[in-house]
């Protein structure tokens, strides 16, 4: 188990907690985790965990689209346990940048997640 800036990684699962609002900084610190992750399994899960989410600065939200784009198919199962409507609405707009199996959970349902993102 590896725990650094709010991630934990057991195997090919990753579980991001993510509070507040995202800024490019956290995807220096992000990415180059995720990245040595994919090299090590192909395809890999990723369970993102938010709480008091507030969403993305202009650069952080750049840094996820072009996230995105480039690991489109190394994604193989994305779960987003949240708070609000808005966060499920966010899981539905995600779809088309991702061939990873999608997944919202409510806040109340994280054990629920974590089984579904390391179930076989």
């Amino acid at each position: 188990m590896y725990k650094e800036i709010g991630i934990t990684i057991v195997g090919k699962v990753m579980e991001v907690d993510v509070t507040g609002k995202l800024a490019k900084e956290d995807y220096q610190r992000f990415v180059p985790i995720t990245e040595e992750l994919i090299k090590e399994h192909g395809r890999i899960r990723i369970l993102v965990v938010m709480h008091d989410f507030h969403g993305w600065s202009a650069g952080a939200l750049w840094e996820d689209i072009k996230f995105d784009l480039k690991h489109f198919t190394h994604i193989e199962r994305l779960g987003i346990v949240g708070e609000s409507k808005w966060e499920h609405g966010m899981a539905v707009f995600c779809r088309p940048f991702t061939t990873a199996k999608m997944r919202y959970f409510d806040v109340a349902q994280i054990e629920e997640a974590r089984q579904w993102i390391a179930e076989e």
